[in-house]
């Protein structure tokens, strides 16, 4: 068999899962000293997988699906096994191989039913690469739906003290709003009579009403937003944080924050232009608010974990903008921000694990004078703080520069509407630095606190941690020096998204829908593209 014809995305979805069934059989004292090398090795050649798909069968200067297989599973009903990679999942297929190896190596302390637990995460693994690599819409459910029970249990078990209401609440909201991609799914598949098909192709290939494009994007804005998320649809995520170990840290702030904006790009940009042209402006003010509004939350934040959620609420909100600016360098920008963000966050997160784990407090005012017995971990904290504040050289600067180049002079807006959403997207970028740096300086520099500093046992960063953040690391730096590193990777197939997009703009007659009746005219779309 070629190698471009082997099913690597086939076998990087289910060799995880299947590895996870066969943990039971795999002798272990019952510390977990075993299982966790067994699931570390699965992982790791779970992400060798992805890489060696990436290298045999991708060609980045391809637009369209790549690595595609199919299986007929019940045709009368169009069911089937598909799955195929292109610009906008390809990156987040590595992305998500490559931050679950690390979560397993982030998880070596754990010792409390370690089976269950690193099935959990294999079974995260198989199911959310097949969330990026389906390309059947019902089997994205499925896939989707896969993800909620694991990381359901990781919280209830294995969190703190409030685990079982931040897992109900985790489920409740994200369950529930996945109900609605279940109902665009069928609602999509049955229009127009005929056989019923879910494959993507085939969904976007039908001719649909602007009336029910709009339902079925609003229905999925409400599924996707949840997950991404969007504000006010986020409360679920500070407390999921709140309770959670590092390793589901980087797991929920790399990869399950990227499925909800990832799904955006694949449905509701791709297969509903129309609609997209109506929505837009909602996205990119909806966007500006979840970067004020979580910076100004995680500024008054005093628990460490719940803020940096809220700074992870923020950065998400420049994926908004970036898909509704309408311009190649704006929606580019949005998906390297996912990128960059699902590696600055499982970066902070991890440091946030590990600092609990030696201070017992996430209490800021609890902490303080930790600098001189920890000064590897300050160092790593203070690298990590700079790539999320986005400094000049690290991979966040170049992502968020690129949205608001590209929305600024994007031409589908008008001029006052682009400068209002600029200014007041530039306060949450403003806060950004002045919330972390102040944070580094009470963990490690504030008012010592002389008991902590006595009774905890402060050892410094250890061997594993270096390594899980330099790994991180260096993509980080990597990306921010030359971001075409990883920009080439989607350029092919961001181009035609947008070119699709603005092409329906130009058909539009009227103005945007969500943004009828409430805000003046100047902040609808520009005549000129009409």
């Amino acid at each position: 068999m070629e190698l471009a014809s082997f099913p690597w995305l086939t076998t990087a979805i289910l060799l995880p899962i299947a590895a996870g069934l066969l943990i039971p059989l795999i002798p272990d004292p019952g510390n977990g000293k075993v299982v966790r090398w067994y699931a570390l090795g699965i992982t790791f050649v779970t992400f060798l997988i992805t890489v060696a798909a990436y290298l045999n069968g991708y060609d980045p200067e391809v637009a369209g699906l790549q690595l595609y297989q199919r299986v007929n599973w019940l045709p009368d009903l169009g069911l089937g096994w598909s799955v195929g990679a292109d610009g906008l999942s390809m990156p987040l297929i590595l992305l998500t191989s490559f931050i679950t190896t690390l979560a397993v190596l982030a998880a070596w302390p754990v010792t409390m039913k370690p089976r269950l637990f690193y099935f959990l995460l294999l079974a995260m693994d198989g199911g959310q690469i097949a969330v990026f690599a389906v390309q059947d819409m019902l089997l994205f459910f499925l896939a989707w739906e896969l993800e909620l029970l694991p990381v359901y249990l990781l919280l209830a078990i294995w969190g703190g003290k409030k685990r079982q209401y931040a897992a109900t609440k985790f489920i409740l909201y994200t369950a529930g709003s996945s109900l609605f991609i279940l109902l665009v799914a069928l609602a999509m598949a049955f229009a127009g009579g005929g056989t019923p098909s879910f494959e993507y192709s085939e969904l976007a290939a039908k001719h649909l009403g602007t009336g029910f494009q709009l339902l079925c994007y609003g229905g999925l804005l409400i599924a996707f937003g949840v997950k991404l998320p969007i504000v006010p649809l986020h409360t679920w995520l500070p407390d999921a944080h709140g309770e959670a170990t590092a390793p589901v840290h980087m797991l929920l702030a790399g990869i399950l924050l990227k499925m909800g904006g990832y799904a955006l790009f694949r449905f509701n940009a791709s297969m509903f232009p129309e609609a997209h042209g109506q929505f837009a402006p909602l996205l990119v003010v909806l966007g500006v608010v979840n970067i004020i509004y979580a910076a100004l939350t995680s500024f008054a934040q005093r628990n460490l974990k719940r803020k940096i959620a809220y700074s992870s609420i923020s950065h998400m909100g420049f994926v908004l903008i970036g898909l509704g600016s309408f311009s190649d360098l704006g929606t580019s920008g949005a998906m390297l921000q996912m990128i960059s963000h699902g590696l600055i966050g499982a970066s902070l997160f991890f440091l946030v694990g590990a600092t609990y784990d030696r201070t017992h407090t996430l209490q800021l005012d609890e902490m303080g004078g930790v600098g001189q017995k920890m000064r590897k971990m300050f160092a790593l904290w203070t690298i990590c703080s700079l790539a999320s504040l986005a400094l000049p050289g690290m991979s966040g600067f170049v992502s968020e520069l690129m949205v608001f180049t590209g929305f600024v002079t994007s031409e589908a807006y008008s001029l006052s509407f682009r400068i209002v959403m600029a200014v007041l997207a530039a306060v949450g970028v403003i806060l950004t630095p002045i919330y972390l740096l102040s944070m580094l300086r009470e963990i490690f520099f504030g008012k010592e606190n002389a008991e902590l500093v006595a009774h905890s046992n402060l050892v410094d960063a250890e061997p594993r941690e270096i390594y899980i953040i330099s790994c991180l690391l260096v993509p980080i730096i990597g990306i921010g020096l030359y971001p075409r590193l990883v920009t080439d990777t989607y350029r092919a197939s961001i181009e035609a998204l947008v070119a699709k997009d603005t092409a329906a703009l130009k058909l539009a007659t009227a103005p945007p829908l969500p943004l009828r009746g409430i805000l003046p005219p100047a902040f609808t779309m520009a005549p000129a593209l009409g």
